[in-house]
Parts: structure tokens; sequence; C-alpha cells
């Protein structure tokens, strides 16, 4: 089980109740005097509710929030990065300026937009020049359009510029503030940072800002958590341990960019979990800190800065988190996300850096876009800085495993849902997986033993449960209950990734779909096998 070092604060009065069952604290959200340099502490762990409400989105294996007692063994994921990376490459006149030619998302953005049924992409195009726009018909190979912006060019906003952030809001009802971009500039006459807010309709006409920020940090990003309904400003600050994050949120955009200098919070940095090179021997500090929403979590895309060699390009490099309430982060995974090379030549020799809106769901794979600079030896400079791919199994965080040759067995803690079919995301490698269903005191209710369940076998990321009877589990909607699963004994590992209960025997999860991807007609996934082959 995963542990922590620090103890879990005296109980705070009760505030809002989450779609988990977390309940917040009424001071929300936190108000810290200053961060430490040791992990979070994750009250949620050390406290989960005593019934957790499922409905929303495929239930991860990436923490013990939802388990109870097991005898699988957890083992952590990243991406690998695509063959043919890097996918956007600086070649059109406006991107290849000075020494550091980009066509690079610096957060930005990539999307499917479900209007227009496209990949859509934004990226700094040309050193902290411009942010350009360009398209994909599959999220490999991608265009850049002539536009009427700037003629010819596919720029679509020619100013100075430093990270930016573009989101599709799908929710807003103002189809002008349909795209949302947040941009950070520099002020020539005090020299300080801030965020410069856009609307567009269309997201290739942006006009002129409607709203600039108190002063921030140049790496300062921003997110939407649909958990809560509120954009979350996450603004590089510089703290005793170096750049760190501070935090401010609100329910609307435009208002919530309107804040005072005082209002934004200390919130999170690096920690003495995170790796110090050997070469730099440099603590760790928080580079930047983008979000998306991803089935039942937040997650949360940590850029690493682990110093600055004299002779190349900073060796940032992405870690991955994921938190239960949008504030505290669990970043058990201490292996790169998205890793920096250390062979020059590489596209990714220096500075990796996340995309706005997280990740895509593409049928069973999930497509992470970064972008990553060639360098110049014996020099900091970027070098080529290009845009690039690197892909997952569905739902692949994390899984609960057995070795080759054993059984295991995993019970979760009381749940409650009110949907009818349980599908599992599972590489049960030639061994097989079951379920039951234990009612609140812990008996087995005898309909949805582990005798009556239909062993399920292979390897899919989407796989219906039932049991012998042809029953649904209609009639334990809104009680709480137990999953007990059993891995039966494979010639190889099994994996279990997630499992959910589904009102529709499609397997829709209705959870978020981060960034969204073909077939997806929202923000939440409303069609489960209509979207996925389900491998």
């Amino acid at each position: 089980m995963l542990t922590f070092s620090q103890t879990v604060a005296a109980e705070e009065p009760a505030g809002q109740i989450l779609y988990n069952g977390i309940q917040l604290p009424s001071q929300w959200p936190p108000n810290p005097k200053a961060i430490t340099y040791e992990p979070m502490p994750l009250q949620y762990l050390q406290k989960p509710p005593a019934v957790i409400p499922i409905d929303v989105g495929r239930q991860l294996f990436v923490d013990d929030f939802l388990i109870e007692k097991t005898t699988l063994t957890r083992s952590y994921y990243s991406p690998q990065y695509f063959s043919g990376d890097p996918v956007l490459v600086p070649d059109k006149p406006w991107e290849k300026t000075g020494v550091n030619p980009m066509a690079m998302v610096f957060s930005d953005g990539v999307w499917y937009d479900p209007k227009d049924q496209i990949f859509k992409m934004w990226y700094m195009g040309g050193e902290v020049r411009s942010t350009c726009y360009a398209t994909s018909k599959d999220g490999i190979h991608w265009e850049k359009p002539a536009l009427d912006v700037e003629a010819g060019t596919n720029i679509v906003r020619k100013a100075p510029r430093d990270s930016s952030t573009v989101w599709i809001d799908l929710n807003d009802k103002d189809l002008s503030r349909r795209f949302k971009m947040f941009s950070v500039w520099r002020n020539a006459k005090t020299k300080s940072w801030g965020i410069e807010v856009l609307f567009s309709a269309d997201g290739i006409h942006w006009g002129e800002p409607v709203q600039r920020t108190q002063s921030c940090g140049d790496r300062s990003t921003v997110f939407y958590n649909p958990f809560r309904k509120v954009w979350v400003f996450s603004l590089r600050s510089d703290s005793p341990f170096g750049r760190a994050r501070k935090y401010w949120e609100g329910a609307d955009a435009l208002e919530a960019s309107k804040y005072k200098k005082t209002d934004p919070t200390w919130w999170i940095g690096a920690d003495s979990h995170d790796r110090i090179r050997d070469d730099l021997k440099t603590p760790a500090q928080l580079y930047n800190l983008d979000a998306a929403a991803y089935e039942s979590v937040m997650l949360g895309f940590f850029s690493i800065w682990r110093g600055q060699p004299k002779d190349r390009a900073k060796p940032n490099e992405v870690m991955i988190g994921w938190s239960r309430d949008g504030w505290h982060w669990d970043r058990s995974n201490r292996t790169p996300f998205l890793p920096v090379s250390e062979h020059h030549g590489d596209w990714n020799w220096g500075n990796v850096q996340s995309c706005g809106g997280g990740c895509l769901i593409v049928g069973d794979q999930l497509y992470f876009y970064c972008s990553g600079r060639a360098g110049i030896p014996g020099s900091k400079n970027s070098g080529v800085s290009t845009t690039s791919l690197a892909t997952m199994r569905r739902d692949g965080f994390a899984s609960m495993d057995t070795p080759a040759g054993e059984s295991g067995d995993l019970t979760t803690r009381p749940v409650r849902f009110s949907g009818k079919y349980l599908f599992v995301n599972a590489d049960l490698a030639e061994g097989d997986l079951r379920a039951e269903v234990l009612d609140e005191s812990g008996k087995v209710i005898p309909e949805f033993s582990l005798d009556q369940s239909v062993p399920s076998q292979g390897d899919h990321t989407l796989q219906q449960l039932k049991w012998k009877s042809g029953k649904d589990l209609s009639e334990l909607s809104n009680r709480p209950v137990r999953f007990h699963f059993h891995v039966g004994a494979g010639k190889k590992a099994a994996r279990l990734f997630a499992f959910w209960v589904s009102p529709q025997e499609s397997g829709a999860s209705h959870g978020f779909v981060a960034a969204g991807g073909p077939g997806f007609e929202g923000t939440t996934d409303t069609v489960g096998n209509g979207a996925s082959s389900g491998k």
C-alpha cells in the first residue's frame, strides 16, 4: 500500500462533497502560507469516503482509493514515443526565425473537435513570435492551412508570447467564446509577465484580448476542472525551493482572470522524491503544471526542471500525477512519463514540455502530444523545436497484476452506482477474470457469486462481465456493495487496469474524455464501444 511522508492535518469543517464522495473542507481552495519540499499528504487516501460513488467514469487503479484489500501488485506505465516523431516541424518561413526554429506546443493545445470531426492543434510558430494552427484527420499527419489572419500563413495570432493555452469549451452557451486562449505576454514597460485572455468562435479569428491578469511567472497556464466546474490558473511563482505554482480558480474564465495580486495561494512544487541528475546535482523544480480531466480523475502533467547545463538546452521532462479533488496530487510514479533523450541529434535532447488538453482517446489508445528541443551542442539554445506524439493503452497509467502462473484477488471498498452493466479493462494473458458482488456486510450475493460469474478472457480495453443467470446489476442500484475480482492463473502476468458500471450495454462510462477523440460527441464518454473497438 502507498505510504506518505506527512501526517494528516486535524479535522476541518466540512465543505462540498465531490462526485466521488470526497468531502472538501469548508476552506476551499486551501490557503497554505507556504509550500514544503515534501510530497503532498493525501487525506482522501488515508481517510476515504465510507461509500464511494462510481457513476462518473472508468475507475482507475492508479492508487488505493478504491481498494479495500488485494493480493495483486501495482505497476505503472509511461507512453511510447511514436516511431515517426516529430509529427510537426518548423518548415515555414515564419517558423524558421533566428537560431531556434519552432513549431512546438508550449502547452497550447491539441483537441479533437466533434463539430468538424478533425484534430486541431495550436502551437508556437517561431520563437515566442506567434500562435499557429494545424489540422489532421488522424492525429499523425498534420496540415498547415493558409488562413486569412496573416494572408497565406497558418498564423492565427501574430503577437509576442511565451506559454499559452487554448481550450475548446463545448459547454459555453456563448458560441463566440467556444475557443478560449490564455496567452502569457510581457509588459514592455514594467517587464512583468501576465496572462491575456482571448475568445474565438472558430479558433482562428481571435481579436483583441478581453482581459489581462495581474503579474505572474512566464510559464503559467490555465485548465478547466469539470468535476468542480472551475477554471484553474496554474501560476508560475518563485518559492524558497525555486520554481513552483500558485493557484486561483473561478467558475467563469473571464471573471476568474480578474483576480487580485493577493488572491492566488501557494499550491505545489517539485519535492524530495524528484530525481536529481548525476551530472547537474541540482534539486528539482516545478517548471509547469498542465492538467485535464480523464474519466474519474484529474491528470497532472508536471514539467520538472532538473538544472541548466552550460552546454545544452534544459533537460526538462514531463512526469505524471493524478488527483481526485483537483488540488492534492499523487505522484507515486516517478518514472519520466515523457522523457528527455540523452542522445544529441534526437528531437527531445532538451526541454520536453506538455500539451494543453492533456490527452486524446483514439480507439484503444491515448495520444499525448508534447514538444522537444533538439538543442545546439555547446549552447543553451533550444535549436530546432518540434511537436511529437506518444501513445499508450487506454486507462494504461497503472494496473493491478498477478505474476505468470499465479492467481490473485482484489476487493473494492464499498461503492454505490446507478448503472446496470459491469465492465473492465484487463489484459488476462491466457488467464481469466471473474467477479462477485458482496453486500454491505461483506456477504456474497448468491446470484452474483464467483461460481455464477462467466469467466472473461483475453486482452480488452472494454469488456463486459456477466453472470450465468443473465441478470444485470439494476437490482443493486444505489445500494452499498463491494466488487470482488478474482484473476485466474495464466501463462503470463495478468493486468487489471479499470472497472466501471455503465447504464448502457455499450459500456459508456460517462467519464471525461480530456481533449476528446473520434466518435465522442462531447466532453464525456456517452458512446462506449461506439468510439472504441474494445480491442
